[in-house]
C-alpha cells in the first residue's frame, strides 16, 4: 500500500515512526520506495530510540536522511528532542549562504529549528542529556533494554491469557496496544479509571476504531517505567492482573480505591530512588 500511495502521489518527504506501534519498521523496504520517487525520508524514532541505541530493532540511520527522537521515553533521559543524520551533504533545493556556498542539509535544519522553532538553549536539559546519552553507552543499559522486551513480551501472553485483544497480535518493542471493545469499555472510560487506582496509560485509538479520538476503543501500555523500577517478568503477573480487575470494576469506586492501596503497597519493594 506504502509503495502504491508513493508511486501514485510522489511526495517529497516520507516519514515513518509512531506512539502508539507495538512491532518493528521496515526502514529499507521504506528507503527502497522513497529512492523511485527520489524522496527524502525521516523517521522517528522517539519510543523505540532506546531500543535502536542497543541494537534490539532495525537501526533507521542506515536507510533514513534525517532521524528525530525525544530523549525520554525509552532513551530515559530528561524531557527534549534531538534531530540525527549519519551523513551530510549539500542540500538538493540549492540553497545557499551569503557567500553564493551551497548550504549543506545540516544548517538547514539548524535553521530552521533556532531561531525559527525553538527558543533559547537550557544549558540544564542538555547536561541531562549528556547524562542520559553515558548511561546508554554502558552495559547495564543492554540489561535494561533487554528487559523491557522480556517484561512486555510477559505482558503480551498474561493479557492474552485474560483474553484481551492485542492489535498486530502482540509487541516487539516496549508497548502494547489493546482494543477493549470486547471487554465493553471504552479508551476514556478506561483510563480514568486505571487513573484512580494511580495506574498510567492513555486512551488510544486502535485500527477501524468506531469511536472518536476523545473516546477511542483502546488503551496504550507500556513498561519502560516500571523496569526502570526493577520489575522484572515475574512481576507482570500482578500489573495485568490489578489492570484487569479495575477495567472489570471500572465503577465501584470503593473497589479502585482498594486496589489503589494494594499498589501503592506492592510498589514499596520498587523505589523510585535507591
Amino acid at each position: 500500500m506504502l509503495e502504491k500511495v508513493a508511486l501514485e502521489k510522489k511526495p517529497k518527504l516520507i516519514i515513518c515512526g509512531a506512539s502508539a506501534y507495538s512491532r518493528d519498521w521496515d526502514y529499507a523496504r521504506i528507503r527502497a520506495i522513497a529512492n523511485k520517487i527520489n524522496a527524502f525520508v525521516l523517521a522517528d524514532i522517539s519510543h523505540p530510540a532506546g531500543l535502536i541505541a542497543k541494537r534490539l530493532l532495525n537501526d533507521p540511520f542506515e536507510h533514513c536522511h534525517i532521524v528525530t527522537s525525544t530523549t525520554h521515553k525509552t532513551l530515559r533521559g530528561p524531557r527534549g528532542g534531538i534531530i540525527l543524520m549519519k551523513k551530510d551533504g549539500d542540500n538538493p533545493f540549492g540553497l545557499k549562504d551569503a557567500k553564493g556556498n551551497i548550504r549543506p542539509m545540516s544548517n538547514l535544519l539548524d535553521m530552521a529549528v533556532f531561531p525559527g522553532t525553538q527558543g533559547g538553549p537550557l544549558e540544564h536539559v542538555i547536561a541531562a542529556k549528556a547524562v542520559a546519552f553515558g548511561e546508554i553507552l554502558t552495559d547495564d543499559f543492554i540489561v535494561y533494554a533487554q528487559q523491557i522486551i522480556q517484561n512486555a513480551k510477559a505482558m503480551e501472553k498474561a493479557f492474552i491469557a485474560k483474553d484481551y485483544y492485542l492489535v498486530s497480535g502482540g509487541t516487539s518493542n516496549h508497548l502494547l496496544l489493546i482494543d477493549l471493545r470486547n471487554k465493553n469499555i471504552s479508551g476514556k472510560k478506561a483510563e480514568q479509571a486505571l487513573g484512580k487506582a494511580d495506574i498510567t496509560v492513555n486512551k488510544n485509538m486502535v485500527p477501524f476504531d468506531d469511536k472518536s479520538p476523545f473516546i477511542t476503543s483502546g488503551i496504550r501500555v507500556g513498561v519502560p517505567a516500571i523496569t526502570t523500577r526493577g520489575m522484572k517478568e515475574e512481576h507482570i503477573s500482578f500489573v495485568v492482573d490489578v489492570i484487569d480487575t479495575v477495567l472489570q470494576h471500572a465503577e465501584d469506586e470503593a473497589l479502585l480505591l482498594k486496589v489503589k492501596t494494594e499498589i501503592n503497597t506492592y510498589m514499596q519493594q520498587f523505589p523510585l530512588y535507591a
